[in-house]
């Protein structure tokens, strides 16, 4: 098993830019790593690794030797999940982050079903808004939710994510509904300070119109912003996985809806490697099944769509919501 763990060792390092995280994400010290990669190349009588003050690369000899090495660490853990199978189900630990809020409104059903289906399968869950970092912290997936930035990480979209502005029949009843994004300067609005752009913003026709919201409160937590909003105290630019709910149920009401927030995604991200562990797989695709087309969380999705098929263009009267306004960067 040795030159197992020599092979595991120099493609994580591969994989993680240094022995240092590498051997964090297998939870060895940095000289062990180093050590089993230095054996390796002395049994293989050749360099995999050229090393420097920045860092370390594979030779090309070392990317051949990851590509092969991986293929033979795949199909090991492939053997192994597959008489796992048959003696019943997944087995493991699996270390997942997620979002807060989502997390624990949607994912926590989903993890339940997965624990009944695999019950050798341990599962270890942070929820947290924090960006952890999957290797260095040696988690095996994230669920993360908006535009991911480029990086060494495997992403897989699940779902679309949308928002919508809302407020409640009471504060509509005393201030008026807005028709265009304009007209938000004359209203409340409860300002989410969780990212550094407070700003709304709108599709209007083929362009992102940008809106600064004005309103005395604020918080990080859109579960606090929707009970202020159903409280009637102004209103809010929510994911429709928050107010989604309290849409169907009529505590609140989405208005702007011809002039859609820009559209996020629901990703899977898992660390680099061709292979996908069993755990890691089966629980992607249970999300995939719950959450794919039109999200269960999603019920003004469908007077968006019906609204898009009759104007392609834009919002009706799109031209309007120029007042006030600046072009979104």
């Amino acid at each position: 098993m040795s030159e197992l763990d020599d092979i595991r060792s120099f493609v994580a390092v591969v994989d993680a830019g240094g022995f240092g995280r590498a051997g964090r994400s297998l939870g060895l010290s940095k000289s062990i790593v180093s050590r089993r990669v230095a054996r390796l190349e002395a049994d293989l009588g050749t360099r995999l690794l050229s090393r420097t003050t920045r860092g370390v690369s594979p030779t090309e000899a070392g990317l051949e030797f990851k590509a092969r090495g991986e293929r033979i660490l795949a199909e090991l853990s492939e053997a192994r999940e597959a008489v796992a199978l048959q003696a019943g189900g997944v087995t493991g630990r699996l270390r997942l982050t997620m979002p807060l809020t989502f997390g624990i409104h949607h994912v926590a059903p989903v993890l339940a079903v997965l624990a009944q289906r695999h019950p050798r399968l341990e599962i270890d869950v942070e929820a947290s808004d924090r960006q952890v970092d999957l290797i260095g912290e040696r988690f095996d997936m994230a669920i993360r939710i908006g535009v991911l930035k480029d990086s060494s990480l495997v992403a897989r979209k699940i779902a679309a994510v949308r928002g919508a502005v809302v407020g409640s029949p009471d504060y509509f009843a005393r201030h008026g509904r807005p028709g265009t994004p304009a007209d938000l300067a004359g209203h409340d609005c409860l300002i989410y300070t969780g990212n550094a752009m407070p700003d709304w913003n709108f599709r209007v026709n083929r362009r992102l119109v940008s809106i600064r919201p004005n309103g005395r409160l604020r918080s990080d937590s859109g579960d606090t912003l929707l009970q202020w909003a159903e409280a009637g105290l102004g209103l809010a630019a929510l994911p429709t996985f928050i107010s989604g709910e309290a849409i169907r149920t009529g505590r609140l009401q989405h208005v702007l809806w011809e002039y859609p927030l820009p559209e996020s995604g629901l990703y899977v991200v898992r660390p680099p490697g061709a292979y996908v562990p069993g755990k890691v797989r089966v629980l992607t695709d249970l999300l995939a099944e719950h959450f794919s087309g039109t999200p269960v969380w999603d019920p003004c999705q469908v007077a968006l769509d019906a609204h898009e098929a009759a104007h392609p263009e834009g919002g009706a009267g799109a031209d309007e919501a120029a007042h006030g306004e600046h072009q979104a960067a």
